[in-house]
């Protein structure tokens, strides 16, 4: 057994999250672990890597398992390179070397005893060496970053300038450099594009040691686990097989839950009547009696909870005009020497609905903050057209000390309390949600937020930046809906083609007009 948890237990303030969790991981598995936004599941990875003391309850790794995380916030170090990143992989073996050398150096001044001690110790340090191919760090390093992308970005470069999902390579790429006993991996899809998922995929499933995977990517999923754990109402059960599996075997579980509890209410109903009945009459007393001490006994079980689902739906404002934007000549860029597009000419109409999809890095998200006018171009121009109302969601959301109910009022000052909760729970989100801080919420539940201002203003135009990174399964089904009903027009990056396959009529590849091949 590689990690065993014993009855855990843990919430923050007065919303607990899990409640006396038993979980194990054994040799060569394969695990998913899923569960709707904010149920606690990058918790639950934070606290088996240490990262957070539990209330109650004991975290058991066997001994020398090195653990490798790849954690949604992991921040990398300004003045660092991309190479110094990737050679971090490895630190293990440089101080294994290091130790070795000071050995080398001791050897001068040692006695024919020592000498022998010595020989042995680096002896075995070699061969260790030799065995996770020190002397070919360089050669995995490169084979790994040529996989994930990374080599086109230089090996040099300072990670301060890298985009999200730059970032997110690079890490995952570390750590699969590190391959560590156990790979921890929360959401690691989410800023990768469909290649280098592709690419994820393969190598996770050729993988021999064991993983815990958070993933809302159904095909991602399904394609590389073996166990599902499923994380709901504090709870935290095992399904064997992979997601669709799971569903099959959970939907069975809640129809034979909820039929046990109507037999029972049934039961319950007929032994009150029985007993309100018969306890007065002298004969049937005793009967009665005995039929209340079942009552009195008899453990309740409790309704199948349904979670709360969201329901996505987006206001439409009058027509737009004809041309929605058109670019002309347009070169994208926050440095002057180094352009991410050739000149890029296109045009979006009123009512067409449009995926950008392509390699992390060449722009997607620049391209969008150029047409809105939230950044200059480095030369040509964007020009958007008459009568727009526009709905915007970027990729990442600003710090913010505000509660859920304090963000969506600064944007609809006039909104009741009442309209305020109603708008957020329409999101999917619960009242203790709703009452927290923006920035203790899960990533899906964030997104879930900042949807809900969108979803309350009239559009005619909607820009999503990579809308379902962190979203739940249910929510990313309504989202898909909604964008299907809407009337208006829709400009959407997103790496996953399960999910805009079925929302566009066409698809822009930034990769035509990169300058970073």
């Amino acid at each position: 057994m590689i990690l065993d948890v014993k009855n855990l237990t843990h919430g923050f303030g007065d919303r607990e999250i899990f409640d006396n969790v038993s979980f194990r991981l054994l040799k060569g598995e394969h695990i998913g672990l899923i569960g709707a936004n904010g149920e606690g599941k990058s918790t639950f990875l934070n606290i088996v890597t240490g990262k957070l003391q539990p209330d109650e309850g004991k975290v058991e790794w066997a001994k020398n398992v090195r653990t490798g995380y790849l954690d949604q916030h992991t921040a990398l170090e300004p003045g660092m390179t991309i190479g110094d990143v990737l050679r971090q992989g490895f630190s293990y073996l440089y101080e294994m070397e290091t130790k070795m050398n000071l050995l080398f150096e001791k050897m001068g001044a040692a006695d024919s005893h020592e000498m022998e001690k010595m020989l042995e110790e680096t002896g075995t340090y070699q061969e260790l060496l030799e065995q996770n191919d020190f002397y070919a760090i360089d050669t995995k390093i490169e084979e790994v970053a040529r996989a994930l992308g990374i080599m086109e970005l230089g090996l040099d470069t300072d990670v301060a300038s890298l985009s999200g999902g730059q970032r997110t390579k690079i890490l995952l790429a570390k750590l699969l450099l590190e391959k560590p006993d156990i790979l921890l991996l929360d959401e690691p899809t989410n800023y990768l594009d469909e290649n280098h998922i592709e690419w994820l995929k393969r190598y996770l499933l050729d993988y021999e040691n064991a993983f815990i995977l958070i993933s809302h990517d159904i095909p991602f999923l399904n394609s590389v686990v073996n166990i599902i754990y499923h994380m709901e109402d504090r709870r935290l059960d095992r399904y064997v097989g992979d997601y669709n599996k799971f569903q099959e075997v959970h939907e069975m579980k809640l129809a034979q839950q909820e039929a046990a509890y109507k037999r029972q209410q049934q039961e319950i109903a007929q032994l009150k009547d029985f007993v309100a009945r018969n306890k007065a009459r002298v004969a049937t007393r005793n009967m009665a009696m005995s039929r209340q001490k079942k009552l009195d006994k008899m453990e309740i079980l409790e309704q199948v909870k349904e979670r709360p689902k969201p329901e996505f739906f987006f206001k439409n404002a009058r027509a737009a005009g004809k041309v929605l934007f058109e670019t002309t000549d347009l070169v994208i860029g926050y440095e002057q020497d180094k352009p991410l597009s050739k000149p890029m000419n296109l045009r979006m109409e009123r009512g067409e609905k449009i995926a950008i999809v392509g390699t992390n890095g060449i722009g997607k998200s620049t391209f969008l903050k150029s047409v809105l006018g939230l950044i200059n171009p480095l030369s040509g121009k964007a020009e958007l057209g008459d009568y727009l109302s526009i709905g915007y969601f970027e990729q990442e959301m600003k710090p913010s000390e505000n509660s859920c109910i304090e963000e969506i009022w600064e944007t609809f000052p006039s909104y009741t309390q009442y309209e305020v909760r109603s708008a957020l729970a329409k999101c999917g989100l619960t009242t203790k949600h709703i009452e927290s801080k923006v920035k203790v919420l899960s990533g899906g539940e964030q997104a879930k937020v900042r949807l809900c201002k969108i979803l309350n203003i009239e559009t005619n135009i909607l820009l999503l930046d990579e809308p379902t990174n962190h979203l739940d399964v249910d929510a990313k089904e309504e989202l898909k809906r909604a964008l299907q009903e809407y009337k208006g027009a829709i400009l959407l990056v997103c790496h996953e083609p399960d999910f805009y396959q079925d929302v566009v009529k066409q698809v822009w590849n930034l990769e035509e007009y990169t300058t970073l091949k």
